[in-house]
């Protein structure tokens, strides 16, 4: 999970290089895609979160915006700052989802450090 998250926030520093801040989610959610693909992370973009409540499925409630090697979570943000409901948010992706480590990378600021979160589900997997 290290080596992976490794990868993951380097490749965000490439894009967040290459393009800086004030561009869309869309944008940069695309650009860490092609990154992650250069060092040869499976990457699934926009993936469905289904929401099992009081015994019904709801489908199409949520979408995750990166899931890479099937295991860590990346949510991307271009905003001007993280704020506790970005991390509550990216939480609670990983409870539902079952996975263990999550990134919030927000990539409006003017050094990507800043703007990099990296949260663990503790609830138990």
């Amino acid at each position: 999970m290290n080596r992976i998250s490794g990868l993951i926030v380097d490749s965000a520093i490439s894009v967040h290089r290459n393009l800086g801040p004030g561009l869309l989610e869309l944008i940069y959610e695309r650009c860490l895609d092609i990154e992650l693909a250069k060092r040869e992370l499976r990457v699934a973009r926009q993936v469905a979160l289904p929401i099992h409540y009081d015994g019904q499925r709801i489908d199409g409630a949520l979408r995750i915006d990166l899931v890479i090697e099937s295991r860590v979570i990346v949510e991307v943000k271009a905003v001007e700052q993280l704020l506790p409901i970005h991390e509550a948010q990216l939480l609670t992706y990983l409870r539902l989802s079952g996975r263990r480590l999550g990134l919030l990378i927000n990539f409006n600021v003017p050094q990507l450090r800043t703007g990099l979160k990296r949260l663990v589900n503790s609830a138990g997997v």
